[in-house]
């Protein structure tokens, strides 16, 4: 195994690991998730979701499928580092009382700290829309047009105190096409997304990634 990074216990079905989601926004990847985890033999299951926006429409998906969710604003310290500590130590927080095993970003819009990092290193995973280590950060598909690259695609990897660069555990490419645009390009994109995210959260939920 790498160092530093303790994967997530093996769960069952009737014994699933317990997931905390992290987003931003309209929540479709955890819409997905929670539709994947119907599944009768799905070896995790969403136990908290926590957005770090009151306005992310992705909290709709949580209390609509009876998921327990809060909104965790960033609070109002003139001092920056003061500010991002105390939020992360209150999703920390929540994450703990929840029982969480495994944190999943979705969406989730910004750069957790090395601090952070280090209390979920091995279960804190990522959906990152490119193919990885190719155009890391936050416009990739912006780089990838302006790249003029005809594949693309997304990658789950594992977090770790760097941008985009902890291990990859899955990738799937989609073309991209002459005519098109950010927009375009980040549907198709989303759509193969959808599928891969919970399928490699089922390979590790069920022990079967190694590093």
């Amino acid at each position: 195994m790498e160092r530093g990074f303790v994967l997530p216990r093996i769960g069952t079905a009737e014994d699933p690991v317990r997931i905390g989601v992290l987003i931003s926004g309209g929540g479709s990847g955890l819409a997905a998730l929670l539709k994947h985890q119907l599944q009768k033999d799905c070896s995790h299951k969403t136990a908290l979701v926590v957005s770090n926006r009151d306005d992310a429409g992705g909290l709709n998906h949580a209390r609509d499928n009876l998921v327990d969710s809060y909104v965790i604003q960033i609070p109002e310290h003139q001092d920056r580092v003061a500010r991002r500590l105390q939020h992360e130590e209150e999703i920390h927080k929540h994450l703990i009382s929840s029982n969480v095993e495994l944190v999943v970003l979705s969406g989730y819009m910004r750069i957790l700290s090395p601090w952070f990092v280090r209390q979920w290193k091995g279960r804190l995973v990522n959906i990152h829309p490119s193919l990885l280590p190719s155009f890391p950060g936050a416009n990739s598909h912006r780089d990838v047009l302006a790249a003029g690259v005809d594949r693309t695609g997304c990658t789950v990897h594992l977090v770790d105190e760097g941008i985009d660069s902890g291990p990859i555990l899955a990738q799937r490419s989609v073309n991209v096409l002459p005519d098109d645009s950010e927009a375009t390009l980040q549907d198709r994109v989303k759509e193969v997304e959808h599928r891969l995210y919970p399928e490699t959260l089922d390979l590790l939920c069920s022990g079967q990634v190694t590093l």
